[in-house]
C-alpha cells in the first residue's frame, strides 16, 4: 500500500483541487485522456493501485503537459524506489502550474527528502511570497537556511518573525547564537539586551541577559544583575542555576555548595527541576572520583522535605545501584519508592530481580502479587510470579499465573517474552498430562519465535515420549543440536528421538557425545544410553551403562529388570 497522504490526494482530484485539464488540439484524444484518468482517481480510491499507475501511465503519453497526471504519477515511482523520476514529475507538475500551492509544497517537501535544500529553499521562498499569512512556511524557510549553514539568511527569516509577532525569547535566543556563529558577539549581546530592555520587570529576560554578560565575558556585570534578580526573587529558578553554572566555572566549591543547597530546598522548583539538578551533582561527583557521602546528603534533603517525590527516591535507588551499594540499603531505597508510589512498576521490578538472584522465591511471589493489582497489564510480573512457584515445585498456582499472564498480551508485547510465556505453560501443561493443550502452547512460542531452542527440545521430546509426530519432532530436535552442538541435554533429546525411529546406530552417535560433553549426566540420560547400546548390539556397552544409572537411581525397577534380563524393557 502507498503512504497514508498519498490516498488524500485522491480526495483532492475529487474535490476538484487539482489543476484542470488543459486543451489540446485533437478533441478525441482529450475526452480519451479524461476518461483514463478520471478511472485512474477511482481506482486509486478504492485501493487498485496497480491499475491506476498504468491508467496514469497511458493518460501521460496521451497528453504529456497534464500536471495533474504528473502529480499523481510521483508518488507511485516513490513507492517504487525511483526518486529521480518521483521527483522529475513533481518538478514538472509545479513548473507547469506554479500558482498550485499543493504542487509547489510537495516538491519542497521532495527537496528536502533528497536534501536538496538550495531548491527547496527557492520553492519556500517563492510560496510564502505569494501568501504572506502562511506563518509556518518561516519556520521551514529557517530550518533550512540553518541546515544551509547560511546564517545571514536565517537571522533575516527571525526578523520577518518578530515584524509579524514581536521579539520573543525564543527568536531573541535564536537570532544572539546565530549572531555567535557569524563571530559578532556584540549584535549577540545587543539582541538579548534589548529584549532584557523592554521587559525590565521580567525577571527571566534580566537572567537571560545576565547570561549573555557573562558568556560574552563581562562576568561582574552579568553576576551583578543575576544578584539584583535574586535580591527581588530569591527563588528565581533560572537565576540559580546559572548562579550554579557560573561559580563551577569560578571553581568556588564552597559557593557551589551554597547554591546547591538552595535549590535543593526551593519550594518552586519542580520535580523535573530537582532530578535535573541531582543528575548534574551526581556527574559532578562522578569526574571529581565518585565520593557519594555528599550526593547521598542532598537526595536525603531531597527525601526529608515535605511530601518528597517517587522519581527523587527512584533516582536514589538507581544511584545506590550504580555504586554497588549493599543490596538491602538499595531494597531499603525501592521499598521507599514504592511506599511514595505503589504502582511504581520499575521499582517493584527491581525489587524482583534482587530477590530472584538471591533465590527468594517468597519475597518474588508476595511483591508479584501486589504488582498484579497495582501493574495489571505488565506481564513481566506473572513470569517471575509464575517461575518462583516453579521452583517451589507449585505447579498449580505457577500454572494460574501464567495463564493470567498471556491474558495481558498485546501487539507492543516483547515476542521473546512472549514466546517464554508460552514455552513454560506448555511444560506445565504436559506435567499436568495435559499434552493438547501443551501442544498448543508450543505452537504459540514457536509463533511469536521459531527459534526458541528451549521449546524446541521440550516439545521433542514430549512428541517422543508419546511416539506422536516423530518426523516433526527429529526436525525439532535437530535445530536445537544445530544451534548449540555440545549441549548434552539437546543432544540426548536428538539421540533418544533417533532411537524411537529405530535409528540405532545414529543414535548411539549422538548419545556418546550427549555424555562426553556432561562429565555429571544424571540417571535418565545414562538409562537412555544403556537402552540405545541395546538395540544397537552392544549388550555388554549397556549393561555397564545401566548398571551405573542405577547407582544413582537405586529404586527404579525397570533398571533392575534390564540388568537382569540383560535387554531392553520399553516402559
Amino acid at each position: 500500500m502507498l503512504v497514508g497522504w498519498l490516498a488524500g490526494l485522491a480526495a483532492l482530484a475529487q474535490k476538484g483541487n487539482v489543476a484542470p485539464v488543459a486543451v489540446v488540439c485533437n478533441d478525441s484524444l482529450l475526452r480519451q485522456y479524461n476518461v483514463l484518468f478520471n478511472e485512474a482517481m477511482l481506482l486509486r480510491q478504492r485501493g487498485r493501485h496497480d491499475a491506476a499507475f498504468h491508467l496514469l501511465t497511458r493518460c501521460l503519453q496521451l497528453k504529456p503537459d497534464a500536471s495533474e497526471c504528473l502529480f499523481f504519477l510521483a508518488p507511485y515511482y516513490t513507492e517504487m524506489k525511483q526518486a529521480d523520476k518521483a521527483l522529475d514529475c513533481f518538478e514538472r507538475a509545479a513548473k507547469l502550474e506554479p500558482l498550485n500551492s499543493i504542487y509547489m509544497e510537495t516538491l519542497a517537501q521532495a527537496y528536502i527528502d533528497a536534501e536538496k535544500y538550495a531548491e527547496a529553499i527557492t520553492v519556500v521562498e517563492q510560496v510564502y511570497e505569494r501568501d504572506k499569512s502562511r506563518q509556518e512556511l518561516l519556520e521551514t524557510l529557517y530550518r533550512l537556511y540553518i541546515q544551509e549553514k547560511d546564517y545571514v539568511k536565517a537571522i533575516g527569516v527571525l526578523d520577518r518573525m518578530e515584524a509579524v509577532d514581536g521579539k520573543t525569547e525564543r527568536t531573541t535566543l535564536a537570532k544572539s547564537g546565530l549572531y555567535v556563529q557569524l563571530d559578532e558577539h556584540e549584535k549577540a549581546l545587543a539582541e538579548v539586551e534589548t529584549l532584557a530592555k523592554a521587559h525590565p520587570n521580567d525577571p527571566n529576560y534580566q537572567t537571560v541577559y545576565a547570561n549573555a554578560l557573562m558568556v560574552n565575558g563581562e562576568k561582574e556585570k552579568g553576576l551583578a544583575l543575576l544578584h539584583q534578580v535574586m535580591a527581588d526573587d530569591v527563588y528565581n529558578t533560572r537565576a540559580l542555576q546559572l548562579l550554579r553554572s557560573y561559580y563551577i566555572g569560578e571553581e568556588d566549591s564552597l559557593a557551589v555548595d551554597s547554591v546547591t543547597q538552595r535549590m535543593l530546598l526551593n519550594p518552586r522548583s519542580t520535580t523535573d527541576e530537582k532530578v535535573f539538578l541531582m543528575r548534574q551533582i551526581i556527574a559532578e561527583s562522578e569526574q571529581r572520583g565518585g565520593d557519594s557521602i555528599k550526593v547521598l546528603r542532598s537526595f536525603g534533603q531531597l527525601l526529608a522535605q515535605p511530601s518528597p517525590d517517587a522519581d527523587i527516591a527512584e533516582l536514589r535507588a538507581a544511584y545506590m545501584d550504580l555504586k554497588k551499594m549493599p543490596r538491602d540499603s538499595i531494597g531499603a531505597a525501592l521499598q521507599q519508592v514504592l511506599q511514595l508510589a505503589p504502582d511504581r512498576a520499575s521499582a517493584r521490578l527491581h525489587l524482583v530481580q534482587m530477590a530472584w538472584e538471591a533465590n527468594d522465591n517468597d519475597s518474588i511471589i508476595a511483591l508479584c502479587q501486589a504488582a498484579r493489582e497495582y501493574n495489571p497489564e505488565e506481564m513481566a510480573f506473572y513470569y517471575y510470579q509464575g517461575m518462583a512457584y516453579y521452583r517451589e515445585e507449585d505447579t498449580d498456582h505457577a500454572l494460574e499465573a501464567f495463564q493470567n499472564g498471556i491474558n495481558v498480551i498485546n501487539d507492543d508485547s516483547s515476542p521473546e517474552i512472549v514466546s517464554d510465556f508460552y514455552a513454560v505453560l506448555g511444560d506445565l501443561l504436559f506435567q499436568k498430562n495435559r499434552e493438547r493443550e501443551a501442544y498448543a502452547a508450543y505452537d504459540s512460542c514457536l509463533q511469536w519465535k521459531p527459534d526458541n531452542i528451549g521449546c524446541l527440545n521440550n516439545y521433542a521430546y514430549y512428541l517422543s515420549l508419546k511416539g506422536e509426530r516423530m518426523d516433526e519432532a527429529e526436525q525439532m530436535s535437530y535445530k536445537t543440536i544445530k544451534a548449540q552442538p555440545q549441549n548434552a541435554t539437546y543432544l540426548d533429546t536428538y539421540a533418544w528421538i533417533l532411537f524411537v525411529q529405530q535409528r540405532y546406530a545414529e543414535a548411539r552417535i549422538y548419545i556418546d557425545q550427549a555424555l562426553q560433553n556432561d562429565s555429571t549426566a544424571g540417571a535418565v540420560v545414562i538409562e537412555h544410553a544403556g537402552d540405545i547400546y541395546a538395540m544397537a548390539g552392544d549388550i555388554e556397552g549397556a549393561v555397564r551403562l545401566w548398571q551405573k544409572a542405577l547407582a544413582q537411581d537405586p529404586k527404579n525397577k525397570i533398571l533392575a529388570r534390564k540388568i537382569k534380563r540383560k535387554k531392553y524393557i520399553k516402559q
